[in-house]
């Protein structure tokens, strides 16, 4: 099968250090090649992550012009080659000039979606575009326009190593961008409240910078600790070391890789009941889910009952670079089929 690729034209596949959708996007070409299937990305010129790389000529996914010079270029590439599927992780104004074309289309989403441009490439497709989200959060308001799949984001399961026991005075840890709606602010009551030590680790963006030194750097401690930004390697061994993850957040996160990257390391969750959580923990498996600060004080009590080799088992099965390739690979099979293809 030959599989067409699309990311944001702003940063390379794989990111250079962070980056969510240019990470996911890495790991499935990754494993799409393995598998022995053609791709052809459609990136940033610096990409890494396909044999086949098509640089957009245009680099500003927000400039009108930049816009129609990638539509065009997807367009005049995808027929000149042999594409079986079209898997768009960029703008959907990219696929424009594609959508009455009879080749099956992917639209996922990795960020709040707009209701009208779903409507409108819905209609224009004439269905041959359908649409993934991350979450059923993520899908609910649109979820009655066109067809909708569920396929979450993954984690490369061998850079975050298992650790069954973290021993008797591993802290709990908050890992994710310093600012108010991320919850590091309540991360530091809980830790003060139970009376356990905290590691802090993320960036803090220039902008949130007074509220970092107003909020976070007044309780700063032996005892609750700010790290900085952590690459992959430290990243996985404050995790795993780590008695709990918390995700005390004060918006509604679409995904959240940090828990499943957590569970990778077999640490359990502690997040309130927004966004997606309630979909990416399973509520006394591999994490517990509350409504309140006062119930996550009180969930620490009940870490011990959280078997750590469960956690690592529903990344496994459900967030593993593996499963989501594979959850990918059986969608395409669906839209060919749909199309009346029959290719493999």
């Amino acid at each position: 099968m030959h599989i067409a690729i699309t990311a944001d034209p702003e940063l390379p596949v794989p990111p250079r250090l962070y980056g969510g959708i240019e990470r996911v996007i890495a790991m499935l070409v990754a494993e799409l090649v393995a598998r022995g299937h053609e791709v052809s990305l459609f990136a940033h010129p610096d990409s890494t992550a396909a044999r086949t790389l098509l640089p957009w000529p245009g680099d500003n996914s927000h400039s009108r012009a930049d816009t129609i010079r990638n539509a065009l270029f997807l367009w005049r590439e995808v027929r000149r080659r042999n594409i079986h599927v079209l898997h768009s992780f960029s703008r959907i104004a990219y696929l424009l000039p594609l959508l009455g074309h009879s080749i099956p289309k992917l639209m996922s989403y990795q960020r709040p979606i707009t209701r009208s441009t779903v409507r409108l490439g819905h209609a224009l497709s004439r269905g041959s575009l359908e649409f993934s989200a991350i979450s059923q959060w993520m899908m609910k308001p649109v979820a009655n326009i066109g067809r909708w799949h569920l396929i979450p984001n993954g984690v490369p399961l061998p850079l975050f190593t298992f650790v069954e026991k973290p021993g008797r005075d591993a802290p709990l840890i908050f890992l994710g961008r310093i600012e108010e709606i991320k919850g590091p602010h309540l991360a530091i009551e809980i830790a003060q409240r139970t009376g356990l030590p905290l590691v802090i680790a993320g960036n803090v963006p220039s902008e949130h910078q007074a509220w970092f030194d107003d909020n976070i750097s007044p309780h700063l401690n032996e005892r609750i600790r700010y790290v900085g930004p952590v690459d992959d390697a430290l990243k996985a061994q404050l995790l795993g070391n780590a008695r709990a993850l918390l995700m005390p957040i004060l918006w509604d996160e679409p995904f959240g890789i940090v828990m499943a990257e957590a569970m990778a390391c077999g640490t359990p969750v502690l997040g309130f009941r927004r966004g997606s959580v309630a979909e990416v923990v399973e509520h006394g498996v591999s994490g517990l889910v509350v409504d309140d600060l006062d119930q996550m004080v009180e969930a620490v009590d009940q870490l011990p009952g959280i078997d750590r080799r469960a956690c690592r088992a529903r990344v496994h099965a459900c967030y593993s670079q593996t499963a989501v390739a594979e959850a990918y690979l059986a969608l395409y099979a669906q839209l060919l089929d749909r199309r009346g293809a029959g290719v493999r």
